[in-house]
């Protein structure tokens, strides 16, 4: 178990995602600490001037022109939070809470929020001490999320529901249990815990973590088709990918080529010389999914390591200014374009798996059944792979065009950035059971053509295909071979030596965060 220091350093999304599934120890620097006191000082001085400034000393939303008399502000601030505890459904994976936990204590470090040092300090208690915000999964539109930060910052003040030690319970009872005491709010501290888009930035920041992984595990299983169908892999020839180097085309080439190599296929004139383009574009297919992750993990990064408070505190001008940060475009933009890249991966998926046993073009037995006759072979689960592929396409219909007014007009747009993130979490758990199909259909294509050797990469997929499934004999059901599959190749390990495979290729070594 580590302690880690929180301070104004830069994080990225995996590193975020690695301290959230942590029980690691957690703590402000001396200097996060000064900043946060300086801008204390900025607060408590606008508040003694009587100037408004919003959520200072004035309503929120639609009641921005109400003024709070002085004697009112310690109170708003617990009202704040409880009046906008709307969130319904189910909770938001652990996780995902103690990543948006981690990244406005983060945020808060850097300085800029005006949350009191006690406030900050007993939100970062929270997770140290593991107390996780029992979370609703809706009522974001990503015009901040303040909905849902309320209900994370609640149990701060002894309100709202908690995970602790496996048990759902009061956020008072989870403090109690943690040996943590309620937070007496200061003035600003109820907008300043919760006027900010830390739940879009850690669901999304675990989603690219998930993402990043998926990736590679599906090149690994294409190129594991590409041996079982006896595809040509001269479209991986790095001049082609040079003509026109469009996204990541030229590191995924790189990347099949790497996953390939030594593969048997290279020993040979190929079957045919130009394959179905779903076989064909791989490269131009998957770079551009690439090129959308990395502008995905640019957005998300941006969003950990930025400021979305408002008003923002200025402690060096000592001014406090209304800030439109709050609004994430940019996440809801890369995730809904992410995915539509899923998508075309997707489409290109299917395709492979019904060629995959089609006799005329794959040379192989009908249905890949080595008995033939009326055996349904993988036939039936063609239909799996259908039925997959229309819930996938379904969640490219992108979410972040949604926005109605709200709060008299004056919340008149919103990203639905969180929108944007869940439906492409859901996605992606569809995008993993269709490539559990198609690398059980990969594995018996390579076993009916015996393949004389396999590439240092396809060679791990295949192996992890069969540690859990035996060859097809005779008909049996499919659908828990496809879902033992699954299993296989999200444990972690599969994705670890792709890795190892891919490091051959130095252009591949992005990609892979190698």
């Amino acid at each position: 178990m580590q302690h880690h220091i929180l301070d104004a350093d830069p994080i990225n999304a995996a590193t975020l995602v690695a301290l959230a599934r942590s029980t690691d120890h957690f703590s402000f620097s001396p200097a996060a600490l000064d900043r946060l006191a300086a801008d204390r000082k900025v607060v408590e001085s606008h508040a003694a001037s009587g100037d408004p400034v919003y959520g200072l000393n004035t309503g929120l939303g639609g009641n921005l022109a109400y003024r709070l008399e002085a004697a009112e502000v310690l109170a708003f601030q617990a009202q704040v939070i409880t009046g906008r505890m709307i969130g319904m459904g189910e909770p938001l994976p652990s996780e995902v809470v103690r990543a948006a936990l981690l990244a406005r204590c983060i945020s808060l470090a850097k300085g800029g929020s005006g949350v009191s040092v006690a406030a900050a300090q007993g939100l970062l208690a929270l997770v140290d001490k593991g107390v996780t915000p029992m979370v609703p999964m809706l009522g974001s539109i990503s015009a901040g999320d303040l909905g849902l930060c309320a209900h994370m910052v609640a149990p701060l003040i002894g309100l709202g529901e908690a995970f602790y030690q496996g048990r759902r319970c009061s956020g008072a009872e989870a403090l109690a249990a943690a040996a943590l005491a309620p937070v007496a709010l200061q003035a600003k501290d109820g907008l300043g815990l919760i006027n900010a888009s830390p739940l879009t930035a850690g669901y999304a920041a675990v989603v690219a973590d998930k993402l990043s992984d998926s990736l590679l595990i599906a090149a690994g299983v294409a190129a594991l088709a590409d041996e079982g169908y006896a595809a040509n892999l001269s479209v991986f020839d790095p001049r082609l990918a040079a003509a026109r180097p469009a996204g990541a085309q030229q590191a995924t080439a790189g990347l099949f080529r790497a996953l390939l190599a030594g593969s048997s296929l290279y020993d040979h004139k190929p079957r045919s010389i130009q394959d179905a383009i779903s076989f064909r574009t791989m490269a131009q297919v998957f770079g551009s999914s690439y090129a959308a992750l990395a502008t995905l993990t640019d957005a998300v990064d941006a969003e950990i390591n930025g400021n979305s408070d408002s008003p923002i505190v200025f402690a060096a001008d000592g001014d406090m200014l209304s800030s439109p940060n709050f609004h994430p475009t940019m996440i809801a933009l890369a995730f809904d374009s992410m995915a539509i890249a899923i998508t075309h991966l997707a489409s290109a998926s299917v395709q492979r798996v019904i060629k995959l046993q089609t006799p005329h073009l794959s040379a192989l037995p009908k249905y890949l059944s080595p008995v033939g006759g009326a055996s349904v072979g993988f036939n039936a689960l063609q239909k799996t792979a259908a039925a997959l592929f229309a819930e996938i396409k379904l969640k490219a219909t992108p979410a972040s065009l949604d926005a109605v007014v709200v709060s008299d007009t004056v919340e008149d747009h919103a990203t639905q950035a969180m929108l944007c993130v869940r439906k492409l979490a859901e996605q992606l758990q569809l995008f993993q059971y269709l490539l559990a199909i198609e690398a059980l259909v990969a594995a018996q294509a390579v076993d009916l053509r015996q393949a004389k050797k396999l590439g240092v990469g396809t060679q791990v997929v295949f192996d992890a295909v069969r540690l859990v499934v035996t060859p097809l004999q005779q008909d049996r059901p499919p659908g828990p071979d496809a879902m033992a599959v699954q299993s296989a190749l999200f444990s972690g390990d599969l994705y670890r030596a792709l890795r190892e495979s891919a490091s051959s290729e130095s252009a591949t070594h992005r990609l892979c965060g190698l």
